[in-house]
């Protein structure tokens, strides 16, 4: 199994209080989601940051990672992707959270694109919740042709969850962001939501600024 690893930011305030990790997209790597990080260093002052990057090369993107192939885009390879992808993160993120000697519950996840499927995939089957998790611009992956109440025995906490789309998104429309929320609502699981208008595959100030202070309200 991969070792992960990717930039890191030091809390403001000295030692660390929470941990919030970013989970890039498909062809980028860490460095692309550290600056939101930089970003929400006075919001979450208490917060040590990491982003670290997928343990695949990209297929299409010489230069960047991947959590998992994406050559079909379809239902199946997404589902078989991260779950493929599960224990590489899940193993970077409880030594992470060992490194700072931080509960499990000091954790936040943030992802963008394939980035958000990873979070709420992983997330959601902590044995411990999430303080909060934000997506932006990503998709619930559930399986196809499957029983909910099958789906929903997977699902061992309920952590709060933002998502934030674009509304001129033209890779994963902006439809992606409602089938999240039913699905999380089917799951027992609260979802607040934000669109950002003429905003296409990619996060506005207005999409960053609402997930900084998400994060804010549940890192306490």
């Amino acid at each position: 199994m991969a070792e992960l690893d990717g930039p890191r930011l030091a809390p403001r305030s000295g030692k660390a209080k929470h941990l919030v990790v970013l989970l890039h997209g498909y062809g980028a790597d860490g460095n692309d989601l550290i600056d939101i990080g930089r970003a929400w260093q006075n919001l979450l002052p208490n917060a040590a940051f990491v982003s670290p990057h997928a343990p695949r090369p990209c297929g299409q993107a010489p230069t960047g990672r991947e959590w998992f192939p994406l050559t079909f885009r379809n239902v199946e390879e997404r589902w078989s992707g991260v779950n493929m992808a599960a224990p590489a993160l899940t193993s970077f993120l409880d030594a992470e959270l060992a490194r700072h000697a931080l509960p499990p519950s000091a954790l936040a996840l943030v992802g963008f694109s394939q980035g958000t499927m990873m979070a709420l995939h992983v997330g959601l089957r902590r044995a411990v919740a999430p303080a909060a998790i934000v997506g932006y611009s990503g998709i619930l992956v559930v399986p196809e042709d499957v029983a909910p109440e099958k789906f929903a025995a997977e699902i061992k906490c309920r952590p709060p969850v933002l998502l934030v789309h674009g509304d001129s998104d033209d890779l994963i429309p902006v439809q992606a962001l409602f089938h999240a929320a039913q699905g999380l609502a089917a799951l027992g699981i609260p979802a607040e939501w934000h669109i950002s208008p003429g905003v296409g595959h990619g996060i506005d100030p207005e999409g960053l600024r609402q997930g900084g202070e998400f994060l804010g309200r549940f890192l306490r």
